[in-house]
């Protein structure tokens, strides 16, 4: 198993039962289960958090926007995780509702906020306060979850937390309720399950897979099979070689510039680094960070792509790897009279972008090492020869070369 790596309000009480937003329309809760939206336009079937979404979907708990998209890396306020909560968990009064200061009978997520505070699940800060559109962070959540569910920490709490490699980090606070929330897996750790980030803002990806967990641990839900389920106690002994799966991301990147821009037409060869290390569940690294992927941009749908070719280890070892990133299409146009120092500034150039550049702004004088593999690019400037204008493909490399895994391959750990 591995790791890898906001207020509208409704103006009626009717629209109100199907959504519920801030910033942008922001639905997390459906009309009923059975009409619900499972799958979404921007949530692949190989998406780490998939069937924590599909399941929660399917159960009226979280739902996804008129377009049609579910916006997974959005962030969740206080009075959101209320809403979902409430939709997540059927559970008798524990204590009185008291008034927020901060939450007016007209605000649309009043109720949600007392029946959450009343059940157990969240509470206010000082002053009287509930800070409702404030973004909530991680060890928020969990906190919330584990008390709810008045779960305890069986175990010694900072063993327990020794799991987590920045444990350091989370609050004084949330450090039982945190452990408490670990013996019961119900943390979900993404890309690293190593890593908590406790004081990140939770996603909505997030809070669906925290949310579903804590329904699987009170036995309301099946489990899931994932890789990013902190579960401890895991004796099983570390295997001389592993096959990482089709569909874990490698997270990678670019040191030599923060943009790179090349034709749609053009093949540029490329080299990444790992910029995080996939381990394995009990925290065998099996591909180290500061491994390279050596592989090329390719022309793929209109614009371009990064394939990969070979993995190499920091041992030195080498594998072939079928990994890719998503089509990237992002266009950035260079016009006659625009200054070539302006455009190749921390930017590299594949061949033909370098040819183009030349070709359009008509200098000449653009280096070699400013050129992906350092490519001579006096034979293609024929090509753009007259174009006043000319649109290129801009690549940000630490946010679109991210590649995922097409096809299992195994790692030795030797």
């Amino acid at each position: 198993m591995f790791t890898n790596l906001n207020r509208w309000q409704s103006a009626t009480s009717a629209f109100m039962a199907l959504s519920i937003t801030a910033g942008t329309v922001a639905p997390f809760i459906a009309a009923t289960p059975s009409l619900a939206q499972t799958t979404f336009s921007d949530v692949s079937s190989n998406y780490w958090a998939a069937q924590f979404i599909q399941e929660l979907s399917q159960r009226g708990v979280i739902a996804g926007f008129p377009d049609g998209s579910f916006r997974p890396e959005e962030p969740v306020t206080r009075a959101q995780f209320a809403a979902m909560v409430n939709k997540a968990f059927q559970k008798a009064q524990q204590r009185q509702p008291i008034r927020f200061a901060d939450v007016p009978s007209n605000y649309w997520a009043y109720n949600a906020i007392q029946q959450a505070y009343t059940i157990g699940f969240l509470s206010g800060y000082p002053g009287n306060r509930f800070e409702p559109n404030q973004a909530i962070p991680r060890q928020q959540v969990l906190v919330a979850l584990a008390n709810g569910l008045e779960y305890g920490a069986s175990n010694n709490v900072e063993g327990t937390l020794q799991y987590f490699n920045d444990a350091y980090n989370i609050a004084g606070y949330a450090r039982s309720p945190i452990a408490a929330a670990t013996e019961n897996q119900i943390v979900v750790n993404y890309p690293n399950v190593k890593f908590l980030n406790p004081t990140a803002t939770a996603t909505r990806a997030q809070v669906a897979a925290f949310i579903y967990q804590a329904l699987v641990s009170s036995n309301q839900a099946s489990a899931i099979n994932s890789p990013y389920i902190v579960a401890l106690g895991n004796t099983t002994p570390t295997p001389v070689s592993v096959t990482i799966p089709q569909g874990t991301v490698i997270p990678v990147k670019y040191d030599k510039a923060d943009k790179i821009l090349v034709t749609k037409d053009e093949t540029a060869p490329l080299t990444l680094t790992v910029s995080q290390s996939v381990v394995t569940q009990d925290g065998s690294v099996v591909i180290p960070a500061g491994s390279q992927v050596v592989g090329q941009l390719k022309p793929a749908k209109g614009g371009s792509q990064f394939v990969a070719d070979k993995l190499v280890l920091t041992t030195g070892q080498e594998y072939q790897i079928n990994a890719t990133s998503e089509v990237i299409s992002k266009t950035e146009t260079v016009k006659k009279g625009t200054s070539t120092s302006a455009i190749i500034k921390d930017t590299v150039l594949g061949a033909g972008a370098a040819a183009a550049v030349s070709a359009v702004t008509g200098d000449r004088a653009i280096a070699t090492e400013e050129v992906l593999g350092g490519a001579g690019i006096g034979a293609l400037i024929g090509l753009f020869f007259g174009k006043k204008s000319v649109d290129l493909i801009a690549i940000n490399p630490d946010t679109d070369l991210q590649m995922t895994i097409n096809q299992n391959f195994l790692v030795s750990l030797k």
